[in-house]
């Protein structure tokens, strides 16, 4: 971690969810069951503060930095990857909270500043009319992690009154009294994430403030004092679907260490095998790189924002590319220990198999798919226009 991270680990707002590691992994097999993050496990999270770590201290949130947020995420998901996820999710939206119209926030924490938002960005199943004052929005939203614990929601939606030529892409806050969740999350991997749908079957009326324009996100318009709100807020978002992975790969590192010296009568016979011992050193090296490059990234991205500097878009385009290969190598590290992780790991509750499946399972979100975040950053590097407005 660099500079800016230190910084923020020593203020007085520091962020540490050690507390709650315990409680995260004794309740990961009933969240698994339960296909949601255990409220117990939920509870313990929240009293270290994590949720509100980019709230507005305004509203009672902390402002940590995204290190320190990052950095108690893997930690977090060392325990179980599935609880990083939701909690992550339901986390990062107070960032994004922070960049809407200051009514929205009123409206959401006038409660407290543990107000739970869940989130589906997609907007194919989303139907828009625009109306006087706002819009009224129905539809059906897939993949919806943790929303079985939030009581507002952001959906994507798309507005197309200036005709097909003029459309644009918007998120819109709606309380929980205007949406259902329905019960679709039946999955191989990441169970507890509680990813279900949101369906609003009748159009509810979203007033024009509980909204937000993508290229409001783009161009880090907001109306926060503190400069690491000028970072973008796709940089947040796209962290929070893929970190996790890192967390979960150094969990499988140590079950296997654990288990190879463990397993046999000679523990020292498998650290003579050059196959298992190459495994394990690459598999450690991947997982070093990758949360090397998350921290550096975001040391980065704080030093130009503290210095009043815009982060330049090659280098947004660069780390959008660089989180979405998180998922490619922590797949990779796993795959590396699963495939010699023994005849046990073959059989249902075995916990470096629950890894494998999550980690694969991450790999699906369209955010985790590097393809086209390569190309792009390859043509914008060959004088080509950026495609991407979400980095």
């Amino acid at each position: 971690m660099g500079q800016a991270a230190l910084q923020s680990v020593d203020n007085e707002q520091a962020l540490d969810v050690t507390s709650a590691l315990d409680v995260v992994s004794q309740c990961a097999d009933e969240g698994r069951k339960a296909r949601e993050v255990s409220k117990k496990a939920i509870e313990a999270i929240r009293e270290t503060g994590y949720f509100r770590a980019f709230l507005p201290k305004q509203y009672g949130g902390l402002e940590c930095t995204p290190q320190e947020f990052f950095k108690a995420s893997v930690d977090i998901a060392e325990q179980d990857m599935a609880t990083a996820w939701a909690s992550g999710i339901i986390a990062v939206h107070a960032y994004q909270l922070s960049l809407m119209d200051p009514k929205a926030c009123d409206d959401v924490y006038a409660t407290g500043p543990d107000t739970f938002i869940c989130s589906s960005y997609n907007p194919a199943g989303a139907k828009v009319e625009t109306t006087e004052g706002g819009f009224n929005l129905s539809g059906r939203w897939g993949w919806s992690s943790g929303s079985g614990h939030c009581t507002w929601v952001l959906l994507g939606g798309l507005i197309f009154d200036q005709g097909q030529e003029n459309i644009h892409y918007r998120t819109f806050l709606v309380p929980k009294s205007d949406f259902e969740i329905e019960d679709t999350w039946h999955a191989m991997g990441l169970q507890a994430t509680g990813s279900n749908d949101v369906v609003i079957d009748k159009p509810v009326f979203v007033p024009e403030y509980r909204t937000h324009h993508q290229m409001d996100g783009f161009n880090c318009k907001h109306v926060q004092t503190n400069p690491m709100y000028n970072i973008p807020w796709a940089q947040l978002f796209i962290r929070v679907v893929c970190t996790p992975a890192i967390g979960a790969a150094k969990h499988a590192l140590k079950l296997f260490v654990e288990n190879a010296t463990a397993s046999s009568t000679d523990p020292t016979r498998l650290a003579g095998d050059p196959d298992v011992t190459r495994r394990i050193a690459e598999a450690a090296n991947l997982i070093d790189e990758t949360e090397a490059i998350l921290f550096r990234n975001f040391d980065e991205m704080m030093d130009h924002v503290n210095n009043g500097r815009e982060i330049p878009m090659m280098d947004r385009i660069k780390y959008r590319y660089q989180a979405s290969l998180v998922i490619e190598r922590m797949m990779e590290a796993v795959d590396l220990l699963f495939n010699v992780a023994g005849g046990r790991s073959v059989f249902n509750g075995s916990p470096i198999q629950q890894i494998w499946h999550d980690v694969h399972i991450a790999r699906a979100h369209v955010a985790n798919s590097p393809v086209s975040f390569a190309r792009n950053w390859g043509g914008v590097q060959l004088g080509g226009d950026n495609t991407d407005f979400f980095v």
